[in-house]
């Protein structure tokens, strides 16, 4: 059937909101983010002094804190797609064989995720503190009296490590609720099955569950990626950047410069950081994709 021009107008109208909605909030931002980079200017002024590509060159060979904030924004992404995803894996699996207040469980895995990070980040800052921090408390009670004063977001070696748990503990909800989701699409036929030719629990999980849940850990890894790696709202409230700058990650150090009044410095370093998120994502699809392909 042909449609005729008032159809199309008609069906194009229909777009027009979403279409507007896009151009405004995501591609003129891009664009003007794209724009400021190459311009040295402090926000205020009118005068922008045009400088290329100078800001990306001097962040990319002549800035190590800018990479020593990449390499802290690493170290929670690997923690967080092991230990994270490891325990919403492991919920998911256990909630999903019909245990008894299965519901109540759901509602207490995925509420740390709903929560304000500024106020989960002020909470495990009490919890943290050296003086008065319940973790203190509690460890020197069981016997730990060598921690009972320990300055957890004050020292170096453990300041990143406390934010990462936290980040962790706030985080899980997400990938148990997809994972969870995930597993209740596969066939219970397929389990049935396996039983009858004599397969445990983990040749089933390996044959069965594992294999058919890659799309759903693809998803769940791109997300967990894009969000350790931006995290802010958790080490502003908890540590600002401290001890030295030993828990900054990109998106304090942007936040950072842009306070300083470097405006065209900060977006610059938000295009490279926005890049590196983009072949993150991309090569963890492709990976994916290959992984299914070798294994059809």
């Amino acid at each position: 059937m042909k449609i005729t021009p008032k159809e199309k107008l008609s069906n194009f109208c229909f777009i027009v909101p979403a279409l507007v909605l896009f151009l405004v909030f995501s591609l003129y931002p891009i664009l003007r983010t794209f724009q400021l980079s190459v311009f040295q200017w402090n926000g205020i002024d009118k005068d922008m002094i045009f400088v290329g590509l100078a800001q990306y060159k001097h962040i990319l060979f002549n800035n190590p804190a800018f990479w020593k904030s990449m390499w802290n924004a690493g170290y929670v992404t690997i923690l967080s797609l092991t230990l994270q995803n490891g325990l919403a894996l492991l919920l998911a699996l256990l909630v999903s064989r019909n245990i008894r207040g299965e519901n109540v469980y759901r509602t207490i895995f995925f509420l740390p995720p709903v929560l304000s990070g500024v106020v989960v980040g002020l909470i495990w800052k009490f919890v943290f503190d050296g003086n008065f921090g319940v973790l203190n408390h509690f460890l020197g009670n069981i016997g730990l009296s060598q921690f009972q004063d320990f300055a957890w977001l004050s020292e170096i070696k453990t300041a990143l490590s406390s934010v990462a748990v936290v980040h962790m503990w706030k985080g899980f909800g997400y990938g148990f609720i997809i994972l969870l989701a995930g597993l209740q699409t596969i066939p219970i036929e397929l389990y049935e099955a396996a039983e009858v030719d004599g397969a445990d629990a983990w040749q089933q999980f390996k044959n069965i569950t594992f294999p058919l849940l890659i799309p759903i850990f693809t998803i769940v890894s791109i997300l967990t990626i894009l969000g350790s790696m931006q995290i802010f709202d958790l080490i502003y409230s908890m540590t600002r950047g401290g001890p030295a700058g030993h828990t900054h990650v990109p998106i304090t150090k942007i936040y950072e410069y842009m306070s300083n009044g470097e405006f065209g410095y900060s977006t610059a370093m938000a295009v490279i950081f926005g890049g590196v998120l983009l072949v993150v994502s991309f090569a963890q699809i492709y990976a994916s994709k290959r992984f299914n392909y070798n294994n059809k």
